[in-house]
């Protein structure tokens, strides 16, 4: 495997990081996966907007332009030969001096590798279980994929202990938000339901991308708040997420959930649309 770092293409057992770097050290830097069709990247730009508008929230300079950096991208593909992958860009601050203080860290690391991932098909059917980790409301570090993600670390290893596939995660106000590595979504009818960016939601790319398609399919969109009780009830339930798209709720701590044919609709329509754009 050749990753990208600093500039460079290099084997995988030859990209290393200091270990004072600030990534390694505080979780100081953010990151973004991108899934690659057909040797493309799907919504790249969409992308690239939320990690460089993370990148001046946290006032990490890359050191590459987006423009550069598709093309680093496009160059990463093509020598690996994955046209079909996940894209993992990780910005971290770099080295600085002991603590928090981020005084003397001015040179990032970036770094880019690619990874397997499923191919396209109906939808993955995810056993999921609630846990006790809370996500604060209205918290601005919630619209970046930072490097901090302990609590969606712990919820999934619950989730592994369990047997479960994902793990769900409440807000500091006891309403359901979404799932360590995906996007929450359920059905009431046939209008889908997300919890608003407000209770402390990642802006998913993907997430986007459901809204696109509910509006092409005439299907009602609530961003709407809920509580765990309510969501055992709902008429289907499915997360999103760059890897696989969308992968259907069957069960929530081990009661069976409603499923729903508009699970297998927007599914479908996804793998339409990734095809259509990068083709």
């Amino acid at each position: 495997m050749i990753v990208f770092l600093n500039g460079q293409f290099v084997p995988d057992d030859q990209a290393l990081v200091s270990a004072f770097d600030r990534g390694f050290l505080y979780g100081d830097g953010l990151f973004e996966g991108v899934r690659i069709f057909q040797g493309q990247p799907f919504r790249w730009a969409q992308h690239l907007e939320r990690f460089q508008r993370g990148a001046e929230f946290l006032k990490i300079a890359p050191p590459f332009s987006s423009e550069a950096l598709r093309r680093f991208a496009e160059e990463l593909i093509a020598k690996n030969r994955m046209p079909d992958s996940l894209l993992r860009l990780v910005l971290s601050r770099g080295v600085g001096v002991r603590g928090y203080s981020p005084k003397g860290a001015e040179r990032p690391t970036l770094v880019m590798s690619l990874h397997p991932v499923p191919t396209s098909g109906p939808p993955q059917r995810w056993r999921l279980v609630t846990t006790p980790f809370r996500l604060p409301a209205d918290e601005p570090l919630s619209q970046f994929k930072t490097c901090n993600k302990l609590a969606q670390i712990l919820a999934r290893a619950q989730a592994d202990a369990a047997g479960a596939d994902e793990a769900l995660l409440m807000n500091t106000e006891g309403r359901v938000v979404e799932a360590s590595s995906s996007n929450l979504f359920w059905l009431v009818d046939r209008a889908v339901c997300t919890p608003p960016l407000a209770a402390g939601v990642l802006p998913g790319v993907t997430r986007a991308v459901v809204f696109e398609l509910c509006r092409t399919m005439g299907l009602a969109v609530r961003e709407t708040s809920l509580p765990l009780p309510k969501l055992y009830g709902a008429d289907g339930l499915f997360l999103s997420l760059t890897t696989i798209g969308l992968a259907e709720g069957v069960s929530l701590d081990g009661r069976p959930l409603a499923r729903s044919a508009v699970v297998t609709e927007l599914n479908q329509a996804y793998w339409n649309l990734a095809r259509e754009e990068t083709a």
